[in-house]
């Protein structure tokens, strides 16, 4: 089959296009699917440079996200069959530790990813466990379909779940471009928030407004940029920060908090190192809130929305399979707003 690999770890040059991949070989509670379209994250380039401990089959296929027709069913898979459009959780959980029997698959206790541990969605075929199903409707647009599962399960958890956001709170985005920050600015909208932006250039600040944030500064108009949101908040700070940026961002967005208020963090693009002012989160009795991935209840709460047409997730540009690693350079170099697309089939 077609496929994006790499064989060895190392810059997004070592992706390679090929023709000869062995299609997946599914198991007895597996579903085989023919992908229509895979989307890009930010975690196929740390898989691709890789890190102590990730033992990977290689060569490995990176993509976490697709969306596709199912082409064959295993012998214990009910309610599913040949042909369905379907796309999946990305999320993988053993079904058997104490983390999984409370429904909190992403912290399981072998909890794995599609595409980080395992072999992903860059490819004509990937196997994925059947309980990681969702049927995508009948006319749903299927690049929507593939654009959603990890923007939309990760965001949804870190607002609902985790954050537990509310409306009339202030919710402040810092960075506007990726996906799941664009979706945050959409999601926090329907849950009645007001949403503000940090951007990365005028650029991406009108396309934040365009999308339904309230309010944005430009960073590099704005380089005292939590000083401007403190101002335009009347000097009492917003409710709730998104900081997936990390060690470049985290002090300045900890100060744009009120009293009480919450950091929500599933990622630290620039870095993991950051600089944490103690006396800011006893004094102002604030909280910091990791959170990753999520379960299938949370995967499917939200796609319920995306299929219903109440959340949609912004799109930056579709790319051919072969074309991935110039897609990846797209990302790699903050070029894009939303979610960058492969299309395979």
């Amino acid at each position: 089959m077609k496929a994006i690999i790499f064989r060895q770890h190392g810059t997004l040059d070592n992706l390679e296009y090929v023709e000869d991949m062995p299609v997946p070989e599914h198991g007895p509670d597996e579903v085989l699917v023919r992908v229509s379209y895979a989307a890009l994250n930010r975690l196929d380039q740390f898989v691709v440079r890789g890190w102590k401990g990730l033992n990977l089959e290689l060569p490995h296929i990176p993509g976490a996200d697709f969306s596709g027709e199912i082409a064959a069913v295993g012998d214990q898979v009910t309610g599913w069959r040949v042909g369905q459009r379907v796309t999946a959780n990305p999320t993988l959980w053993c079904g058997r530790c104490s983390f999984c029997w409370r429904g909190e698959h992403s912290m399981c206790d072998t909890m794995r990813l599609l595409g980080e541990h395992v072999r992903g969605t860059f490819a004509e075929f990937v196997k994925i466990p059947a309980r990681n199903l969702i049927a995508v409707p009948d006319g749903f647009s299927m690049q929507q379909a593939a654009a959603a599962p990890t923007v939309a399960v990760t965001t949804w958890r870190m607002l609902v779940t985790k954050g537990q956001v509310r409306p009339g709170e202030v919710v402040l985005v810092v960075g506007a471009g990726g996906g799941v920050n664009s979706f945050t600015i959409s999601l926090a909208r329907l849950l009645g928030c007001t949403v503000w932006v940090v951007a990365g250039g005028a650029d991406k600040a009108q396309q934040a407004l365009a999308l339904g944030a309230d309010w944005a500064v430009d960073r590099e108009a704005e380089p005292d940029w939590s000083r401007a949101v403190y101002l335009h908040s009347g000097k009492q700070g917003v409710d709730v920060v998104v900081d997936n940026v990390g060690a470049a961002t985290w002090e300045a967005s900890l100060r744009t908090l009120k009293r009480g208020g919450r950091l929500l963090t599933v990622g630290g693009t620039t870095g993991y190192a950051a600089s944490t002012p103690v006396n800011i989160v006893f004094g102002r009795q604030v909280s910091i809130i990791g959170s990753t991935m999520g379960s299938q209840p949370d995967f499917e709460a939200v796609m319920r929305l995306i299929f219903a047409g109440k959340l949609s997730v912004a799109i930056d540009r579709v790319y051919p399979l072969a074309e991935a690693r110039q897609a990846e350079e797209r990302m790699k170099e903050g070029e894009h707003f939303g979610k960058i697309l492969l299309e395979v089939a």
